[in-house]
């Protein structure tokens, strides 16, 4: 017993002892230009005599040190990215304690110039089932909103209504994150508050795998949000005008600490898209026609927040909550000249009918989501998410119809009433699992739920009373249920790769029209296998091959039945007995990738059953169009993609994509069979000119091409992007130039044996100066926010 208290009672005083001799380092780091405290700086301890590490630790966000030793001889070192590194040999001590002070770390112009260079990825990366364009070096897109991001995508267009295409054919799903989004939904104007400086990066999805939701027969398309990991605090500010009107302010904040990452963007603005027009409607029986020439514009006052937490529960297992409010004021007016004609005997009416739209569109979306990655493998995980979001729509139109000579069976005036709903709920858990080094597991499954409740009217002033027009008022009610399980097995060895997978998805969809009690009912369930593979033939060459079945189910405003009476001779209308399109797709993707070039080479080959058309029928002058299942297309295409980097000022960047198609169907008990093609070229030149200027010039055209009863004009236009880098890369300055010779024209024309329709449409050119900064240790953000073409 005596023993064991003399060993305590000696332990006790050793540890006193060392305690004794420890040395108490402290100070704070701070940053050289500002005063700002620098959390997370690395702060090392070093032997004077070997250099070797002693001990470490970061600063906090105070910026402030404390380290104990207990050795006599040692230095600090104290570093950051972007800043020089101090190394103090040199400090005063009193009795066990040194204090540094303040220590000033000043900016590493070099290092700075250095991180940025290395930070800018090429514009397209290829991957094993996917290509991924990287925003941030588009400068064109200064200014510019998703849409506009989309249409410098390559194997992307979108035209003036934002219908979105991939290789020449539409059914495109739109992802945000990987998973729906209220932002992509077809109502109101989509994707109208996400801005360029919110987007980190654009994933083009050909043949996506049974992983993925089944929806779009041409493809998938996920749009990357931004959301800064740095640790400590980061932010970007952007400031935006132009002509016409396009002012805009965009705010990022983001703060890391070891369990939490907090995230946020805001986005305000207000812009407007003048347009002129002109349609033809022609009688070919009788040679009459009408013409309608105008003008108009749109206003858009629009706000956007996106607020969302990540917390590290531990190293394995993090749980995020993320939420986005957007809303849109938009007013719209617009002149239309109206003169009906008969090309025989001369004009017989003429008329001007005025335009007056408000509406209102608030949006929300609330995501929660868990991830829990298993510690055998940081590529095992578990992930479960639950999303649901809101969109609603208040509108109201106004025609007013003046009449000048001649007599019109128009009404003198009409009202048009939208009370929209749109709520949306997905249910997804995904689960990963690697068997070997070279062989992966995946399953999960998916359930989607989309409930609408559309109110729509049409009125004409009588006696100064408004009465509905009861054949065109009605209440749409639009429910769809989608349930999606999966399964995938992937080998990936040293040079050959094969992914399989099969997906199988079941769909309850319901319409009704409440007022006339006309119901639609569909219930059917799908298989969708996957395959791809890849094979390298050299270190710099390697071909990859790939098979999907995908889906295109009916859009909202495809199946709603309600007239859209803009121009009362030129109505669109949806069609509630529409089926969904299927697709089979083939392709096949070789890949080449030098020191100074890198080129990409596609075959492939679609072939769709239920074939979704736009179709006009022509009465009494007035053409209705609506979609219907036209026949099959089988679609076979090429699509070259090619980057040179001859020298550290110059790269160059060109895409084509050729598709030839063959139509075959029935319409009006009349068989229809003819081939047609079209292609698109785009070629961007970048150039990293003196004094931190960076030039890039875009040119893209789009040739002509035929659907079903319509041929559509072809274009070519051009962009520009100006880049000016100040205050070491903190500051950017932007200026944009979409459709610099107003050379983007929107024409097309409907010939039948009875009659034909001819429209054209022009939006003109678009000039953005934009202003980003960051702070922090954020960067500036490349760009800011306009809204769609």
């Amino acid at each position: 017993m005596k023993n064991t208290l003399t060993f305590i009672l000696n332990l006790v005083l050793g540890l006193g002892y060392l305690q004794a001799q420890n040395i108490e380092i402290t100070g704070k780091v701070v940053d050289a230009n500002s005063g700002a405290p620098i959390e997370f700086a690395t702060v090392k301890l070093l032997d004077g005599e070997s250099k070797e590490m002693i001990a470490g630790t970061t600063t906090d966000a105070s910026g402030a040190i404390l380290l104990t030793t207990q050795r006599d001889n040692f230095f600090i070192e104290i570093s950051f990215i972007g800043f020089i590194t101090q190394t103090i040999s040199d400090f005063e001590r009193d009795g066990r304690k040194v204090n540094l002070g303040t220590i000033p770390l000043p900016e590493d112009s070099e290092l700075m110039d250095e991180v940025v260079i290395r930070g800018e990825r090429s514009t397209t990366e290829f991957k094993l089932d996917k290509r991924v364009f990287n925003v941030g070096q588009d400068l064109s897109s200064t200014g510019a909103s998703a849409l506009e991001v989309l249409n410098n995508v390559p194997s992307v267009t979108v035209n003036i209504e934002g219908q979105i295409q991939l290789r020449g054919i539409g059914g495109v799903q739109i992802l945000i994150n990987g998973k729906p989004s209220v932002l992509a939904a077809d109502g109101g104007n989509a994707l109208g508050t996400i801005t360029a400086d919110m987007i980190d990066r654009v994933e083009v999805i050909t043949n996506p795998s049974a992983k993925y939701d089944a929806e779009g027969t041409s493809g998938i398309i996920n749009i990357v949000i931004k959301k800064e990991e740095k640790k400590g605090v980061n932010g970007s500010v952007t400031l935006n005008t132009g002509v016409p009107n396009n002012h805009s302010l965009g705010f990022s904040l983001n703060k890391r600490t070891e369990k939490f990452n907090l995230f946020s963007q805001l986005g305000i603005g207000h812009r407007t898209f003048p347009e002129t027009f002109e349609t033809i409607n022609s009688n070919l029986s009788d040679q009459s026609y009408v013409r309608n020439t105008g003008d108009g514009e749109k206003n858009e006052t629009f706000f956007n927040l996106i607020l969302g937490t990540d917390y590290h529960i531990n190293d394995r297992n993090v749980l995020s909550l993320t939420g986005n409010f957007a809303y849109e004021l938009e007013t719209e007016f617009s002149t239309g000249n109206f003169i009906s004609e008969n090309r025989f005997s001369g004009p017989i009416a003429g008329w001007v009918r005025d335009e007056s739209t408000e509406a209102t569109n608030p949006k929300w979306q609330y995501e929660l989501q868990y991830k829990s990655d298993f510690s055998d493998n940081d590529d095992h995980y578990l992930l479960i998410s639950a999303l649901g979001s809101s969109f609603a729509k208040d509108q109201m139109s106004t025609f007013n119809n003046i009449a000048e000579f001649g007599e019109t069976a128009l009404q003198d005036r009409q009202k048009t009433d939208t009370d929209f709903g749109q709520a949306e709920y997905t249910f997804k858990a995904d689960y990963t699992q690697p068997i070997t080094e070279q062989i992966t597991f995946e399953s999960g499954g998916q359930y989607l739920i989309t409930d609408v409740n559309n109110d729509f009217s049409i009125s004409t002033l009588d006696d100064g009373i408004w009465v509905e027009i009861p054949e065109r008022t009605n209440t749409f009610l639009y429910t769809q249920k989608v349930l999606g399980i999966y399964s995938t097995g992937a080998y990936e060895g040293e040079k050959f790769g094969l992914k399989l997978g099969l997906r199988v998805e079941n769909t309850d969809l319901n319409t009704l029209l409440e007022q006339s009690d006309v119901e639609n009912n569909q219930n059917f369930t799908n298989l969708f296998p996957t395959l791809h593979s890849s094979y390298k033939l050299a270190n710099n060459f390697s071909i990859q091959g790939g098979y999907s079945r995908r889906i295109s189910r009916p859009r909202l405003f495809d199946l709603n039945p309600f007239y859209n009476i803009r121009n009362n001779f030129s109505i669109r209308t949806g069609n509630p007995e529409l089926l969904p399109e299927l697709t089979d797709s083939y392709e096949i993707t070789g890949i080449l990738d030098l020191e100074l070039i890198s080129l990409s080479s596609s075959v492939y080959h679609r072939y769709i059953t239920q074939t979704v058309e736009n179709v006009t029928i022509f009465e009494d002058n007035v053409g209705i169009t609506k979609p219907m299942n036209i026949g099959t297309n089988k679609a076979t295409g090429l699509e070259l993609n090619g980057k040179i980097t001859p020298n550290d000022w110059l790269s160059l960047s060109a895409d084509f994509n050729y598709n030839y198609f063959n139509r075959e169907g029935t319409f009006e008990a009349s068989p229809f069979d003819f081939t047609a093609d079209q292609w698109s070229a785009r070629l961007t030149s970048k150039f990293n000119l003196p004094a931190d200027f960076t030039l890039e010039l875009i040119g893209n055209y789009q040739s002509a091409y035929q659907t079903f009863q319509r041929n559509i004009s072809g274009y070519a236009l051009a962009d520009i992007g100006i880049r000016k880098k100040i205050m070491k890369g903190k500051t950017i300055l932007n200026l944009s130039v979409r459709d610099a010779f107003a050379s983007r024209i929107f024409e097309n024309e409907t010939v039948q044996n009875n009659f034909s329709q001819y429209d054209y449409r022009l939006r003109g050119r678009f000039i953005t100066l934009g202003l980003s900064y960051g702070f922090g240790k954020g960067e500036a953000m490349e760009f800011s926010g306009q809204k769609r073409f």
